[in-house]
């Protein structure tokens, strides 16, 4: 017995294959390539057509607890960094451009690893798929942490960041893909910044645990392990999230596995269209989706000129970002406050992180991706200048929230906005790739920075940081597509 939304969406479409039906079944490989473009097409119309019920958002919570996890390990870098320092571990500046005892160093680590998650890595996803990923990910860079946080040498601390930031690269790429494809077209924004609110919840609850115990010892053991250890609770989490999670139909389309992809959307939209109330619309007509992409097509039109605008967009968005967030207890102290007032400033900062995305719930699909980037960066260049002026604790403690709010708005529209910009069948490497130029360019301005604070205190800092968020705005402002309520399977056109 079908359904009554099988039963529209058979009716609409007079196709069999759209109820299970192999696709291609007998027939020759050309035709066969036909099926599977045109199943991958049907999959994409029934997503898009669902209403946003409480079906469709607890896929992205549970997505957004496994980004939640991934935050809290990739922002302790700065928190637990004035702990590192004071247990002789690392030194608070480089000795020399390069130099492996500096907290610089332990941020590099960091982002060496992502840089080879997020570019060598990031085929995995679309190989393997995006659920198995998600899951294998998460655990990989728990137990390189578990090791890294009973390290008592700076080379034992920076090979074991690196080894844990080659994992969480692989997750950001994940996640950011896996959301895109499971959620309708007109949710899209409003999903990217639910699960950046829940993931940037991460931040205060990090900063709170570092001001807490970062400065003392308990049982033995220096604050900032504690702070590391904590994280780990995700190993056990993520066994029960992944039990919620389908695997990407569109991904199970694009390989030409179109019956379970058709029985993932059949389960869904009968749950969909039972909290909904009333039969499901009938899908639109499908157009056959665009021929499987190889990844050097990222080389050609149209994907050429997006590719270069978020390999700029990246490089200098990452100095803006990290430049700050890696970097706000040292910055504090470096405008004359004690360590612990310091961390104590920085969590009641770091509480604005999870507010950005939320305010985007608001905006998200409202207005284009690419105008909120550019507006946000903007306030990032305004904000960042004053601070470096700022001495007052009102006013610190004020414009950092409002750079917090900045960049955090800025992620959450990216994030939704790199995966538009690509093919199903491409999407998690090319994605991947463009964002790889992040994790390379945070390794290196990591030094920069530094250098700017030794040599030119934090008014060195910011004016670096300015000068690198105006090429942001002129990259997306210049070159970025408009992709607001457009299929994916549209953009990619």
């Amino acid at each position: 017995m079908k359904s009554s939304n099988q039963t529209v969406y058979a009716t609409a479409l007079g196709d069999a294959g759209a109820l299970g039906v192999p696709a291609g079944a007998g027939a020759s490989a050309g035709s066969r390539a036909e099926d599977i473009a045109l199943g991958g097409a049907r999959i994409s119309a029934r997503l898009d057509r669902l209403p946003a019920t409480r079906s469709i958002w607890k896929l992205v919570m549970l997505l957004s607890l496994g980004l939640f996890f991934e935050l809290y390990d990739l922002m302790f870098s700065g928190y637990i960094a004035p702990g590192l320092v004071k247990s002789g571990i690392l030194t608070a500046t480089t000795h020399g451009l390069f130099g492996t005892s500096g907290v610089a160093s332990f941020i590099a680590a960091l982002f060496a690893g992502l840089f080879i998650g997020t570019a060598a890595c990031g085929f995995l996803a679309d190989r393997f798929g995006r659920r198995a990923i998600f899951t294998w990910s998460l655990l990989w860079y728990t137990a390189a942490n578990i090791i890294m946080a009973f390290q008592d040498t700076a080379l034992g601390l920076n090979v074991w960041r690196f080894i844990a930031g080659i994992g969480i690269g692989v997750e950001i790429v994940t996640i950011g893909t896996y959301i895109s494809e499971l959620v309708p077209k007109h949710v899209r924004g409003r999903a990217s910044a639910c699960s950046q609110a829940v993931g940037f919840c991460a931040v205060p609850i990090v900063a709170f645990l570092s001001y807490l115990l970062v400065p003392h010892q308990y049982f033995g053991l220096d604050g900032w392990r504690l702070v590391v250890l904590t994280g780990v609770v995700g190993a056990v989490v993520v066994w029960w999230i992944r039990l919620g999670l389908p695997e990407s139909p569109r991904w199970l389309a694009q390989k030409g596995r179109i019956d379970e992809a058709d029985a993932i959307m059949t389960r869904l939209e009968a749950r969909v269209e039972r909290e909904y109330g009333r039969a499901l619309p009938a899908p639109a007509v499908p157009e056959p989706v665009r021929a499987r992409a190889a990844f050097r097509d990222l080389l050609a039109p149209p994907y050429r000129k997006r590719t270069l605008m978020l390999i700029i967009f990246h490089v200098f968005q990452t100095m803006g970002y990290y430049g700050f967030a890696n970097w706000i207890p040292t910055l504090l102290i470096k405008q004359g406050i004690t360590v612990t007032t310091s961390l104590m400033y920085a969590s009641i900062i770091a509480v604005a992180a999870p507010l950005g995305p939320l305010l985007g719930l608001l905006i998200a699909d409202r207005f284009e991706r690419k105008t909120v980037i550019i507006c946000m960066a903007a306030v990032n260049v305004v904000c960042g200048l004053l601070f470096s002026q700022a001495r007052e604790t009102v006013l610190l403690v004020s414009l950092g929230v409002c750079l917090v709010l900045a960049g955090n708005i800025i992620s959450y529209s990216y994030h939704a906005y790199q995966a538009e910009l690509f093919p199903t069948s491409i999407r998690a490497r090319a994605v991947g790739f463009v964002y790889s130029w992040s994790r390379l360019s945070a390794m290196f301005s990591a030094f920069v920075i530094a250098g700017c604070l030794r040599e030119f205190g934090v008014n060195g800092v910011f004016a670096f940081i300015s000068s690198a968020m105006v090429i942001v705005m002129l990259a997306i402002g210049t070159l970025g597509p408009k992709t607001r309520d457009i299929a994916l399977e549209d953009i990619s056109k």
